[in-house]
């Protein structure tokens, strides 16, 4: 059963490309779900407090009947990017369309100078944006907000200590900038969705028995040059990685359905239990995945990432 026509032929996807993302991961996550969900392809109430790119999200949209979501991250940019498909589908794929077109018409060089006049116009816009108030300006932000993810470097979100975009532009062939389809997808699948921005522990307000919650924080990192977690100004250090790893305590008292993915630390050090310890009397599983964001292709590759759950 799905919860839509339209993901009985093409299943929505990520609309941006997301760090630290879950694609690579979502068939070792779904043969973890609870016995329930897998037997009745239902899931009654769906929490997700770090939503990112959003690939699990939409995977259980389009595989399983989720009543209820409700999706959270702390980076107002990506939920406002959520909320404009969410409310104005129509509006900023027409607005990314004309965008996509004047791009590509372009020389490379002109490209690049293109993809900077953007990016300085994105960042000019962060003082006078009102994050509170859904307006016409979250429209045009979120579609240079798109425009900019695909056609950056390496597809990176990175914000500077002022809270600006500063990745260089990516020399890509022909970027596909305004895909309509799927637009209208992720649109279908954000109904019977709440969306807000704020810390993980706002969560606690939606979280109730027998929810079904996914943890996907910013991965603690694996070495002092794999720290990808500046997505937000605040960036999230292990204090947080413990924070969390108490709230996921108090959710399993709520008897919640909890599972947790991250970084295993023994990739690097054998001797490194710090989620061993922090999530002791859980299940912790390690199952490969492959490192895909890296300046070194040769640092690419197989490693292993934990999967915890109260169940």
């Amino acid at each position: 059963m799905v919860n839509n026509e339209l993901s009985k032929f093409k299943p929505a996807k990520p609309f941006l490309k997301w760090a630290g993302g879950k694609t690579q991961l979502i068939f070792q996550l779904e043969s973890r779900l609870p016995d329930y969900v897998l037997d009745s392809k239902v899931i009654e109430r769906y929490v997700e407090p770090f939503v990112g790119g959003g690939a699990i999200f939409f995977f259980l949209k389009s595989n399983y009947l989720v009543k209820n979501s409700f999706l959270l991250d702390v980076n107002p940019e990506l939920i406002m990017a959520y909320k404009v498909i969410q409310k104005d589908h129509l509006k900023i794929s027409s607005l990314l369309n004309e965008i996509e077109y004047e791009h590509l018409q372009k020389s490379e060089d002109s490209r690049k100078r293109n993809y900077y006049f953007i990016r300085d116009a994105y960042n000019e816009q962060l003082a006078q944006i009102d994050y509170d108030v859904y307006n016409e300006q979250w429209i045009q932000r979120a579609a240079y907000l798109i425009f900019l993810n695909k056609t950056c470097y390496n597809g990176l979100f990175r914000l500077n200590r002022n809270g600006k975009f500063n990745v260089p532009f990516g020399r890509y062939r022909n970027p596909s900038i305004c895909d309509e389809v799927n637009i209208k997808l992720v649109h279908q699948a954000l109904k019977n969705t709440k969306l807000l921005c704020a810390d993980f522990s706002r969560a606690g307000e939606f979280i109730e028995k027998d929810s079904l919650v996914y943890l996907d924080p910013p991965y603690r990192p694996l070495s002092s040059t794999s720290y990808f977690t500046n997505y937000s100004r605040q960036g999230f250090d292990e204090q947080d990685q413990i924070k969390l790893a108490q709230f996921f305590k108090k959710m399993d008292k709520k008897g919640s359905h909890l599972i947790l993915s991250n970084s295993d630390p023994k990739n690097r050090d054998p001797n490194d239990d710090f989620f061993d310890r922090l999530y002791s009397g859980y299940k912790i599983e390690r199952v490969p995945a492959k490192r895909n964001i890296n300046a070194n292709p040769n640092k690419r590759g197989p490693i292993n990432e934990l999967i915890v759950r109260n169940y």
